[in-house]
């Protein structure tokens, strides 16, 4: 990925210059079906080699630097996930207290000196995963889910705004608007599925960022 700043490109820029990443997310998944919770970081930025993330409070929660050919070329995408601990083992209040809500700044260096720099909100808000269902019929197979209006019990207690669902049966996925409560799979897709049980997840995605995931199956002949 090119971006130009003025008509210089950013990984070629003298310090002193700054750049932004195009993409700067941190956001939590919680999988209501094994009761896990992580943190997920999705970043894009034109030809960084270095990257550190602050929290609210000041803290370094990450660092990365690229070294030899990473070094001299640069990085653009970056997504990691947090390990996922199961509440049963690791209270949620425990949890959430490492990873405060607040702005989380990314701060970085360009492969030519510059800063780079972003800001991304972390959002306690966390929506209970949706309670769905499947239907088969021959190559048809139709999933539901009923709309998501609240955080699971013992979850901060937050307005939530439903702004879409994902439907995954890998290695199909589509997002739909909050509007959406069911989704045929295409028959291509169907036919191209072994005979045998198959995983599907649905997710609810809020407008702070959180995502949570219901699993299930499905079974085709």
């Amino acid at each position: 990925m090119l971006l130009v700043l003025g008509s210089i490109a950013p990984g070629l820029v003298t310090p002193g210059w700054a750049a932004k990443f195009t993409e700067a997310r941190i956001y939590i998944e919680y999988n209501d079906s094994a009761n896990d919770l992580g943190f997920h970081v999705s970043i894009d930025g034109p030809n960084w080699r270095s990257l550190s993330i602050v929290n609210p409070g000041g803290v370094t929660v990450f660092d990365v630097t690229g070294r030899a050919g990473y070094r001299q070329l640069g990085m653009t995408e970056l997504f990691f996930e947090g390990a996922e601990p199961n509440l049963d083992d690791f209270p949620l209040q425990d949890l959430l207290a490492l990873f405060p809500e607040g702005k989380y700044k990314m701060v970085g260096t360009t492969v030519g000196g510059a800063r780079i720099t972003g800001t991304a909100s972390l959002s306690h808000a966390i929506p209970k995963g949706p309670v769905i269902s499947a239907e088969v019929f021959g190559d048809i197979v139709i999933i539901r889910w009923d709309p998501v209006t609240a955080s699971p019990a013992g979850f901060p207690n937050r307005q939530l705004n439903i702004v879409g669902y994902q439907v995954i049966v890998e290695p199909f996925q589509v997002t739909l608007p909050a509007s959406g409560t069911e989704i045929t799979l295409p028959r291509e897709f169907v036919r191209s599925l072994a005979a045998g049980e198959h995983d599907f997840e649905v997710l609810a995605i809020d407008a702070g960022g959180a995502q949570s995931i219901t699993e299930g199956t499905f079974e085709t002949e």
